[in-house]
């Protein structure tokens, strides 16, 4: 029962204080769910990051389910128990942003145009930027990249093709999913 409701404060305070969506969340997700409470190795959280990619939905959610399963599962429960932690903490997660949205939507369309809330979300845009680039940043270590020198090369060579194929030809994510998969197989 404690790991059940752990796992609901957690994700309840990543839910409220992850400004900027899921990709601002992983660096938190991953300082309590490996750092703090080792809940995951970081080699599944890097699973977690892939799978969350690749599966419909936003990333912090299929984080969220991703991690209460697991944790239940890394603490000897059975699968029907690692369900109901994916059920914990993706509830978790969602509660704080719906009870916000509610109570936020009100006021804004009410107070959008004042100078005050303006100025708010004018500091708030640089603060959700660097979440962004911390969440990308604690996704740059060994699980992802390797660790012998030609493993190294080989993911910063994918790194810098799926970037510029992205950002600068629009290629589609899925494809370039796919395509780092297959190059995946057939390289490692």
């Amino acid at each position: 029962m404690d790991l059940f409701l752990t796992l609901f404060y957690v994700f309840f305070v990543i839910g409220l204080f992850g400004f900027g969506g899921g990709y601002a969340m992983l660096s938190m997700i991953q300082g309590e769910v490996v750092i703090r409470h080792e809940w995951l190795t970081p080699a599944q959280f890097t699973d977690i990051v892939a799978i969350s990619q690749m599966t419909p939905g936003p990333i912090g959610i299929n984080s969220a389910t991703y991690v209460g399963y697991t944790a239940a599962l890394n603490a000897g429960m059975s699968p029907a128990m690692g369900v109901l932690g994916s059920c914990v903490a993706t509830f978790a997660v969602v509660l704080p942003s719906f009870i916000l949205m509610i109570a936020i939507s009100r006021f804004f369309m009410a107070y959008s145009k004042h100078p005050v809330v303006e100025q708010v979300f004018r500091g708030l845009r640089p603060g959700v930027v660097g979440l962004l680039a911390a969440a990308a940043l604690v996704l740059m270590n060994e699980q992802n990249f390797g660790v012998e020198s030609s493993q190294i090369l080989v993911s910063i060579v994918l790194f810098i093709l799926t970037f510029i194929a992205s950002y600068r030809f629009k290629v589609n994510p899925i494809l370039l999913i796919i395509l780092c998969g297959v190059a995946g197989f057939f390289i490692y």
